[in-house]
């Protein structure tokens, strides 16, 4: 076979994947549904931070290792689309994290004064945000500059990829539901609204894992992304007006200028949670070969990506015949 690896889904985590493979020297082809501009990593946030994923100490470990990557991507943030950016998580405290907090330099508890809103806690970190559009790009070049051979195809299942490699990573996503059964997977419906930038240059999140509803804003290159919602199981893809209007109400009760900022446009991205959290592990495929796993991250996938993609790479590279 010309090809030793096919990774499946062209989001972030597909991409991150396929590169890391091809800079071990595997052959490599990415076959996606969708063009990257038109995956759910396009519509992300992407202020890197581990949030709604499962399991904590694993995505600790995987987020520390992203984070070392986007410090070295954060000298080109023009081609790579990624800064770093100071902020406040509101009602949050650093005690109440993982050990791998402790590894993020920066992070400084607030005294309740100095947290913006109606909030008591809050913690100020200069952490990496990433404009997914510009990123997401920067990806596919990287991944075409080491020869990985990106094809717009679907695989009905596994065996069909397996036909064509000895090895197939698994990076559908909300796919996975179908690709391999995963009845585990749900949807959690983010809905965003992009607005003309008065002159706000930190972000802001106050996001409870728990809620439906969150409150944020990230100032990116053209646009302040305003957030946002975390629908469990609502696979509504249409942005919904009333809550649209209800994010924007709830960004200008910390930034009141925002409450007549110009609206450029809406978005709406399902995340892809999974019960149990992220599957990262390898299974024979039936009539030889070897599938790896890498879904389920959740609304973290920027945060983990290279984390993830290390040891994707690990054992597809472990597989191989």
């Amino acid at each position: 076979m010309d090809t030793e690896v096919i990774v499946v889904g062209g989001g972030v985590i597909g991409l991150t994947t396929a590169v890391r493979l091809a800079e071990r020297g595997l052959r490599v082809r990415l076959w996606s549904r969708d063009g990257a501009t038109a995956t759910t990593s396009a519509v992300a946030g992407a202020l890197w931070w581990p949030y709604r994923i499962e399991p904590a100490a694993e995505a600790g470990t995987w987020a520390l290792a992203s984070l070392r990557v986007y410090e070295e991507l954060a000298g080109d943030p023009d081609g790579t689309g990624v800064r770093f950016v100071a902020g406040v998580h509101a009602d949050t405290l650093q005690a109440g994290l993982g050990s791998w907090a402790g590894e993020v330099g920066g992070l400084r508890q607030l005294p309740p004064e100095e947290v913006p809103g109606p909030y008591e806690t809050g913690l100020a970190a200069r952490i990496p945000l990433v404009d997914m559009p510009v990123h997401l790009g920067w990806l596919r070049g990287r991944a075409e500059e080491l020869g990985v051979r990106l094809e717009r195809r679907t695989a009905a299942d596994p065996a069909e990829a397996g036909a064509a490699a000895p090895v197939v990573v698994n990076c559908t996503g909300l796919g996975a539901r179908e690709f391999v059964g995963d009845a585990g997977m749900r949807a959690v419906r983010g809905q965003l609204v992009l607005v003309e930038n008065p002159g706000v240059d930190t972000w802001f999140t106050a996001a409870d894992g728990a809620a439906d509803e969150t409150t944020y804003f990230f100032p990116q290159p053209g646009r302040l992304i305003l957030g946002g919602t975390a629908e469990e199981d609502d696979e509504r893809t249409e942005p919904d007006p009333a809550t649209a209007a209800a994010i924007v109400a709830r960004c200008a009760r910390i930034r009141p200028e925002l409450a007549d900022a110009r609206v450029l446009g809406h978005r709406v991205g399902l995340r892809p949670a999974r019960v149990g959290g992220v599957r990262l592990e390898s299974e024979p495929l039936p009539g030889g070969g070897t599938l790896v796993h890498n879904y389920g991250h959740g609304g973290a996938g920027v945060t983990v990506a290279w984390g993830c993609a290390d040891r994707a790479a690990e054992l597809a590279t472990a597989a191989r015949p």
